[in-house]
């Protein structure tokens, strides 16, 4: 779910609100390589980060690993969206490290190039990097999740004895939700923020994937993406009960697809926050 039609007339609307940064200002922020600030994190963890390459499969992937600077915690697998890996996912993953866990924030396109990926940020056109999404077949995407949760076991600021976490944002929600699939053993909980193509007609749709696991799950849902897609929640609903996951899914209230990255054009705070709140208590039950 990546139209750049709609993120442009969600951007407009949003502006016409006072709820986004312009455009110019944007403009200034990402030709900076920067991302607009999270608010900190009361108590935050002293953390140790760095640039790491992963060998996958395929090859080397480029990613970020960041976790507190003693001591083990939970490890935790991060998929960007289609935007891939940049400055506002290094401070997100930086501020869940802050919050008690070993982060790694991957590159999904690695096969074709090290990151960045989208040349101008959050504003690169969508057309441009819908070649990159869509060689991530769902063989990819198992593969580079064993990968990836297999490579976040074999270091020693991850505890063994407790259980991963994933998270995907746009096209990284499917994939967040076949990690869980992939490493049902070893991933106890998946979110998936503004994820597109959770539920599709087909037996291997992600939905039904991670309905097979012991996941516990949280699924948040934009606003216009719930418009578009009306049913769309019913049929998580319906097969994560039948399943009986835990899953908390909502939607979220004025909030646009691609809200939660902080350098996103429809960023909105308030249900960012929200979100990322949400995140932290699905984290604390499962990964304790």
């Amino acid at each position: 779910m990546c139209d750049q039609d709609h993120f442009e007339k969600d951007r407009q609307d949003y502006e016409a609100l006072g709820l986004v940064i312009t455009r110019r200002q944007f403009g200034v922020m990402l030709g900076a390589g920067m991302a607009m600030m999270l608010p900190q994190v009361a108590n935050a963890a002293t953390v140790t980060e760095s640039e790491v390459s992963v060998m996958t499969p395929d090859g080397t992937a480029d990613c970020y690993f960041v976790h507190p600077a003693s001591g083990t915690a939970p490890g935790v697998l991060v998929w960007p969206d289609i935007f891939g890996l940049r400055p506002a996912f290094r401070q997100m993953g930086k501020r869940l490290a802050e919050s008690g866990y070993s982060v790694l924030v991957v590159n999904p396109f690695y096969r074709v190039k090290k990151a960045p990926t989208a040349d101008k940020g959050s504003a690169t056109p969508i057309p441009q990097l819908l070649p990159l999404a869509q060689a991530l077949t769902e063989t990819v995407q198992m593969t580079d999740a064993k990968a990836f949760i297999g490579w976040l076991d074999r270091q020693a600021s991850v505890a063994k004895n407790r259980k991963m976490g994933t998270q995907g944002y746009c096209m990284g929600g499917p994939i967040a939700l076949r990690t869980a699939a992939a490493m049902a053993d070893r991933v106890g909980a998946a979110a998936s923020f503004h994820g597109g193509g959770l539920v599709t007609d087909m037996p291997n749709s992600p939905h039904l994937q991670v309905a097979k696991t012991k996941a516990q799950l949280l699924i948040a849902i934009a606003a216009n993406d719930d418009m578009r897609s009306p049913e769309e929640k019913n049929v998580l609903k319906e097969t994560f009960a039948k399943a009986k996951m835990p899953a908390e899914i909502e939607v979220y209230a004025g909030a646009a697809h691609g809200w939660c990255p902080p350098d996103s054009q429809v960023y909105n705070e308030p249900q960012a926050e929200k979100a990322w709140s949400r995140l932290l208590v699905l984290y604390g039950k499962a990964l304790a």
